[in-house]
């Protein structure tokens, strides 16, 4: 998390000195070694703790054994130099290496040299809670206004964007505002303030994620008359987003069919945050090789609670159940 990339702002920097200076040390201090995990625990299988911190600032790890299945997908972006059959057996051998480096077991999920597990927890329990204040002052004004609004979150190029201006159109006249997050230019908010839509740019400079204070100095400018939805584009990043609360009411997970279907299963914090996923690009299926039912199990196998629709944004198929899910997710606000 940000613990580790440091774009959660200048207190991981500050305190990691502080840290190093306890202990008698510079910069030029040597790290401790990563751990490598000495021996396989089976072919395909791990055991972690994944910490979870709660908007109250309590905190808890949750041991979790995972058993994986080298289902791998044939997406243009999918990692594997040869096809993974679904099923079938071609002879390869998949099993862990004895010299793979696991850097998520211990209670932080992550490790950073010279700190501890305990240090890190802390720092990202801090972060979090400062993050949660900002939160739940966007929940507030947001519920008080009876906008319904969604952070949707994925890799850059699944089709965010493309999909925000068919959504647009679709919805008429209804009323809805955007923030769009990247790291630099307008471009994405630029797209909407093409359809007449009222858009925001938020540009992070180094950081990979929206946060809480980002939003809410979004809306001081925002125009968001009572009943409305509230887009929220973050960063195009499948892992710091999904720990940041920005005051939504739901996370949407937006998965191109190009990505491979085994990207859920490389980046689960993300989907097992999300309420709604949504498999984008499904006009392109026919050209990529993908399995889709491959991709709603792999979503099912992180988070076996969410809804996944199957969109094509260029086409338009599927497109009327994403608005429906829309328009419902508003009427729950307004009662």
């Amino acid at each position: 998390m940000c613990t580790v990339c440091g774009c959660g702002g200048h207190s991981v920097e500050d305190q990691f000195k502080a840290h190093l200076k306890s202990q008698g040390k510079d910069g030029a201090h040597k790290p401790a070694p990563f751990a490598v995990l000495a021996e396989p625990q089976g072919p395909h299988s791990h055991s972690h703790s994944h910490w979870h911190t709660h908007a109250d600032g309590t905190s808890h790890a949750h041991p979790h054994a995972h058993s994986h299945s080298h289902a791998a997908g044939h997406g243009a972006e999918a990692d594997s130099d040869h096809p993974h059959a679904h099923g079938h057996d071609h002879g390869h051998s998949h099993g862990a290496c004895a010299h793979d480096i696991h850097l998520g077991h211990g209670p932080a999920g992550t490790e950073v040299p010279g700190m501890s597990q305990a240090r890190l927890i802390e720092i990202e329990t801090d972060i979090l809670s400062k993050n949660n204040q900002y939160a739940a002052r966007n929940r507030a004004a947001l519920a008080k206004n009876c906008t319904f609004a969604t952070n949707l979150v994925s890799s850059p190029g699944s089709g965010k964007t493309t999909l925000l201006v068919k959504t647009i159109e679709m919805l008429g006249a209804q009323p809805l505002a955007v923030i769009e997050g990247d790291q630099q230019t307008t471009n994405d908010a630029d797209r909407i303030r093409a359809t007449g839509a009222p858009a925001i740019q938020v540009n992070t400079g180094k950081g990979c994620h929206l946060d809480g204070a980002m939003v809410e100095q979004a809306l001081a400018h925002l125009p968001l008359p009572a009943g409305a939805l509230l887009f929220i584009e973050n960063v195009g990043n499948l892992v710091c987003p999904a720990a940041f609360d920005l005051g939504e009411d739901a996370k949407v997970a937006i998965l191109s069919v190009t990505e491979g279907e085994d990207k859920p299963l490389k980046y689960p914090d993300m989907f097992a945050a999300a309420g709604l996923a949504i498999l984008n690009k499904v006009d392109l299926a026919p050209y990529c090789d993908v399995d889709l039912d491959l991709y709603e199990a792999n979503i099912r196998r992180v988070n076996p609670q969410i809804e996944v629709l199957r969109v094509s944004a260029r086409t338009g198929d599927g497109m009327g159940a994403w608005i429906d899910w829309l328009r419902a997710g508003l009427a729950r606000k307004a009662r």
